[in-house]
């Protein structure tokens, strides 16, 4: 429903860019767009309706109604692109994964190999040490 609408929205819009453009100017400056040519209207003089003008009307009315269709129709869309897909798994930390054991024909209870070990603890990173005081001091530029 959405795609005829927009289909038929579509052949609205080129048909009223076809009649205004149809259309003939109403006078040359500007003079004449604000009375300036003699009459009394506001506008220019007034001429009768010609079938552009109720072209004009008849696609203007149908392209508001169209965008107000397109607008509403639109909103009750999908909320999300993702809406219907699961959450991902959580990813497991480095620390919680526990080596390997020993493949159980080589191990005996007895042998160490065949006890786990814990994984070790990441090392710390320790910062960089000063320089030390007898070193020179760094150059800055001479204004």
């Amino acid at each position: 429903m959405f795609y005829v609408i927009s289909a038929i929205y579509v052949l609205v819009c080129l048909f009223l860019l076809l009649v205004v453009l149809l259309q003939q100017g109403k006078g040359g400056d500007m003079a004449s767009a604000f009375g300036g040519s003699g009459s009394q209207a506001a506008f220019g003089a007034r001429a009768g309706a010609t079938i552009l003008t109720k072209a004009t009307t008849i696609a203007a009315v149908l392209f508001m109604l169209g965008a107000l269709a397109l607008a509403i129709l639109g909103r009750r869309g999908p909320g999300s692109v993702v809406s219907g897909t699961s959450a991902p798994a959580p990813a497991q930390t480095p620390a919680a994964q526990t080596t390997p054991a020993a493949p159980a024909s080589d191990a005996t209870p007895e042998s160490p190999a065949a006890q786990t070990t814990p994984a070790a603890p990441p090392t710390p990173v320790t910062p960089a040490a000063p320089p030390p005081a007898d070193a020179p001091a760094p150059a800055t530029p001479a204004p």
